[in-house]
């Protein structure tokens, strides 16, 4: 019994796996707020358009020298500007601008790394080093998540309206380009702070599912940003964890942990709605 358990606490007691632990459950939480928002807003594939278009910014950031999260958001914040441009001044789809902008940048960030001669690995770039962590880059993360937490909450009831109705939120006098960049913004950010953690393609999945899943188990929208930030915390703490007895990559580990947890939710509510449906029905009081 006591060999079970203190196998069972060693992922705890490494270094380095306290601090992947640590950098996840920063990130975990701003981005499950968020994600609830992009749910709600139908803008799931902006995140996808973000988390790709971030990588040229990282190899220029490189090559000139800067730290890669200014150049990772600032490519990030571009592309999210630039597909909202185009969006606005022509007549195509706004699902087919982001295809586009994002594929695009995407395709423009393997070009520059495969012409720059770097010791960054692909690899780390787009699947993340959470293995890797250092203290540094734990502080980095941190200052990223408290501010991108600190916009959601202070603006989370403004977001909320403009979410759901545009137009009334501007008859009622809220600052709708303020929230609407400002939320692009924060997309960006939030998607540099997983860099490191889960990298720029699995950090969509961080983006989306929480707020999925929490949508199809909640019907207010405190509750849907409780469970979001709970699911997203459970998920990445069971993923981490599980990847190490299973001698997988944590990352991968934890968006196959919330693919399991949304079909879940996804066969509760299907099976509650037909046991709804074939219920009879009451017979009317008094009758």
């Amino acid at each position: 019994m006591s060999e079970f358990l203190e196998l069972a606490v060693m992922p705890f007691r490494l270094g380095f796996m306290q601090y992947a632990f640590a950098v996840t459950l920063m990130i975990a939480v701003p981005m499950a707020l968020l994600s609830c928002y992009l749910v709600l807003k139908g803008w799931s594939l902006m995140g996808d358009a973000v988390s790709h278009a971030v990588l040229p910014g990282v190899v220029i950031a490189y090559v000139v020298g800067l730290p890669l999260a200014i150049g990772a958001f600032v490519a990030g914040l571009f592309c999210a500007l630039a597909a909202g441009y185009v969006r606005n001044n022509s007549r195509v789809k706004e699902d087919t601008v982001l295809g586009i902008v994002f594929s695009g940048m995407f395709g423009l960030g393997i070009v520059l790394y495969v012409a720059v001669e770097s010791d960054v690995h692909l690899d780390h770039i787009l699947f993340g080093d959470m293995l890797g962590i250092t203290l540094p880059d734990l502080v980095e993360t941190g200052l990223i998540a408290l501010a991108c937490a600190a916009f959601i909450l202070f603006f989370r009831k403004d977001l909320l309206v403009q979410a759901f109705d545009r137009q009334h939120a501007a008859a009622i006098g809220l600052p709708v380009r303020l929230l609407h960049y400002g939320l692009l913004a924060v997309i960006s950010l939030v998607v540099v702070g997983a860099l490191k953690a889960v990298g720029i393609i699995l950090s969509v999945s961080l983006l989306v599912a929480p707020g999925a899943i929490a949508a199809l188990l909640t019907r207010r929208f405190g509750s849907m940003l409780l469970a979001a930030v709970a699911i997203a915390v459970g998920a990445s703490l069971t993923g981490i964890y599980v990847s190490f007895f299973l001698d997988s990559a944590p990352a991968p580990t934890i968006v196959v942990t919330l693919t399991i947890l949304f079909v879940a939710a996804f066969l509760r509510q299907t099976i509650a709605s037909s046991s709804a449906a074939t219920r009879p029905a009451r017979p009317p009081a008094g009758g």
